[in-house]
């Protein structure tokens, strides 16, 4: 049944505009969206988030999702676009146990700086929250600055370990989605 909810709101036609309210600086034509990974844009956005990634992390810690296994069923991928121009990317994958992780993040260098990332985050945990997630756990390397910093605005809080994550060696984080939650349960 939780499946059948889950790809309900997959395919829905979920759409985050700009929340100037949220104080994000991005202009209005910037719209996030859900839309499948399998298009020539988005495997290009991919493949460039790839590359930053083998920078900054050795090869032997990086396992990354191919824009294949992003198309599962169990993951949810969301593109902003900037005058249909893909320009950003995050998804959300679904674990059991009413835990989902975030994956993919990645913004292009021209849009860097107008909180872009932090805005697909609050869609992924919008999506979580609505799909009955409890806990939304990431992993990021250490060399990973940036990305620190929008999880951390985004409310992550960094756990000893993410036992949900079977490869995790990187630095791991969580976001409790439900108040009654502890993370020390995690620890």
């Amino acid at each position: 049944m939780f499946r059948a909810s889950w790809q309900h709101w997959k395919k829905s036609s979920l759409l985050c505009h700009s929340r100037n309210d949220l104080n994000f600086n991005v202009s209005m034509s910037v719209t996030i969206a859900i839309e499948t990974p399998l298009q020539d844009e988005v495997r290009a956005l991919v493949a460039e988030l790839n590359a930053v990634l083998l920078e900054l992390t050795p090869p032997e810690h990086c396992h990354h999702l191919t824009v294949e296994q992003m198309a599962d069923v169990d993951t949810a991928v969301f593109i902003a676009r900037d005058g249909g121009a893909a320009i950003a990317c995050g998804a959300l994958k679904r674990h059991t146990g009413g835990i989902g992780e975030v994956k993919r993040m990645y913004t292009r260098p021209s849009h860097r700086g107008r909180r872009i990332g932090e805005q697909i985050v609050a869609c992924i945990e919008a999506m979580a929250r609505a799909g009955g997630l409890k806990r939304l756990v990431l992993e990021t390397g250490d060399r990973h600055h940036a990305a620190w910093k929008v999880y951390e605005r985004s409310g992550f809080v960094a756990a000893a370990r993410c036992s949900t994550i079977p490869t995790s060696d990187g630095r791991c984080s969580m976001r409790r989605l439900s108040p009654a939650e502890v993370y020390a349960t995690e620890a």
